[in-house]
């Protein structure tokens, strides 16, 4: 380890490598249990629609090391903080505490941790930081978070900009009526009662895009996207129950900006690509998604900025 330089834990979810991996991967995510053979075969068809394996572990690597080169870049311009990037999965390895304990072996004392994924909730990002913090402790490095970047400046003008660009894609005899549909992946409704700011960020999110881009209020609403399969009640409208509901009021075109996800993930190219497309396809609308930030050096500017000024933040808190 260089002298001052610290560590970046860029933790995010995980998926299955190959159909051989869907059943581990899953069992991993179930606590354990293994999935039932009717929902395992439903899961190996998703995987089969979009290719047989999604492409999200390979674009978090690069998200990873594309991160770690746009922080040494700016410390080499201005002398600022140098980081080490290392990876840690939530349900993939390497996991979350697989990366804390790299980082100790190269001597790292002291890092930041952030999460793929732009909003906070306690059964989302927060969990993420249950399993950091105490890996870090044991590991004798002092940890600190990005707990969320939903409305930070940056990641707004990133959004609207490629929200901007589907709008465009859109056949010009649509576009002006579109609307907008901003998703996240769906969380138990019980979390509102507990006051859980998950919901109201998504809603943040899509209220400053939305003013960024000029879209009134009747051009954009929310939605929710891949809820669990559980007696409980999830988050909702689903986004395919949204779609059809803006098809039955005479809308003629949707964009999906699945805001919640920042790279191609499972749950955009199947639920919005295949299931959400056949939605709208049954409703009579033409759908366009917004292009997944993925390792787009604009999008890894955004969290390089978004990660030092937590660190200028915590270092004014001293």
């Amino acid at each position: 380890m260089s002298a001052g330089e610290l560590g970046l834990l860029v933790m995010s979810y995980g998926t299955a490598r190959d159909l051989n991996d869907v059943e581990a991967y899953y069992t991993h995510i179930r606590r354990g249990r293994p999935p039932p053979p009717e929902l395992l075969a439903e899961l190996r068809e998703r995987y089969l629609a979009i290719g047989g394996r999604s492409p999200l572990l390979d674009i978090t690597k690069r998200q990873v090391a594309g991160l770690e080169g746009e922080l040494a870049r700016r410390a080499e311009a201005d002398g600022g903080p140098r980081f080490r990037a290392f990876g840690g999965m939530k349900h993939q390895s390497p996991y979350i505490e697989d990366g804390v304990r790299a980082m100790a072996e190269a001597g790292i004392e002291r890092a930041v941790g952030i999460v793929l994924a732009p909003h906070y909730s306690r059964f989302s990002v927060g969990q993420y930081l249950e399993r950091a913090e105490p890996a870090a402790a044991e590991n004798g490095i002092q940890m600190s978070f990005v707990t969320d970047y939903h409305d930070h400046p940056g990641f707004v003008a990133f959004v609207a900009q490629r929200v901007r660009d589907a709008i465009a894609a859109l056949p010009g005899d649509v576009r002006d009526g579109a609307v907008v549909l901003f998703s996240a992946h769906s969380l138990p409704a019980r979390i509102l009662e507990a006051g859980d700011p998950y919901a109201r960020q998504l809603e943040e999110t899509a209220d400053a895009v939305a003013a960024a881009t000029g879209l009134g209020a009747d051009r954009y609403r929310t939605a929710w996207m891949s809820a669990g399969r559980t007696a409980e009640e999830w988050l909702g409208p689903d986004i395919t129950e949204a779609i059809a509901e803006l098809g039955g009021a005479g809308v003629r075109a949707v964009v999906s900006c699945p805001v919640g996800f920042v790279a191609d993930h499972l749950e955009v190219l199947y639920d919005v690509d295949v299931e959400a497309r056949e939605a709208a396809e049954r409703a009579g609308v033409v759908l366009v998604r917004t292009e997944s930030p993925n390792d787009d050096p604009a999008f890894l500017a955004v969290l390089a900025t978004v990660v030092r000024e937590h660190l200028a933040e915590e270092a004014s808190d001293e």
